[in-house]
């Protein structure tokens, strides 16, 4: 069975604009939620892009909440939009390697969670050839694992409510 074209490039742009969405708002109104750990809002997007479109399009989802985000803060190629882009990378990676295994939810959740901050870590010891800041890694990943437990949660219940329209699901 084809996937219905115009139904896909639907689901891909709303669910980019939802994911630039809460990316902004998590940015401006939320903040983290304690040391420099925030919820991940975004991720629960990309987390559901996976599953319901593939990996291609979590890809596509990602690239544009980063570059449109960081272009409406007014931060493009700035330090931020490296930081974030560095952590979304290392996240897709892990999510991309998660999707292959199919693990659970959770798992994938917790792993992209924790992947996001050590590639924010990463491009910051890089940015500011400051080696010393992987010493805060313990607390990101402290922090990560719970936040990955949140977004992971969310995602299984919007996951509960959405049909896929991945080819591998619809053409069996």
């Amino acid at each position: 069975m084809k996937i219905n074209e115009t139904r896909h490039f639907v689901y891909l742009a709303l669910l980019s604009a939802m994911a630039i969405v809460l990316s902004m708002i998590e940015s401006i109104y939320i903040g983290p939620i304690f040391f420099m750990v925030r919820v991940g809002l975004a991720n629960i997007i990309a987390l559901v892009t996976v599953k319901v479109l593939g990996v291609k399009e979590m890809i596509i989802v990602n690239a544009m909440r980063v570059v449109i985000a960081n272009l409406l803060r007014g931060m493009i190629f700035g330090s931020t939009f490296w930081i974030s882009l560095g952590g979304v990378a290392l996240s897709s990676l892990a999510l991309i390697l998660c999707d292959k295994l199919k693990s659970s939810l959770m798992f994938t959740s917790m792993l992209c969670s924790i992947s996001h901050s050590v590639g924010q870590v990463i491009i910051v010891a890089l940015f500011y050839m400051q080696p010393r800041i992987a010493a805060i890694l313990p607390y990101l990943l402290l922090g990560s694992i719970p936040m990955g437990v949140v977004t992971g949660f969310v995602a299984k219940m919007m996951l509960a409510r959405i049909r896929p329209l991945r080819k591998e699901e619809t053409s069996a």
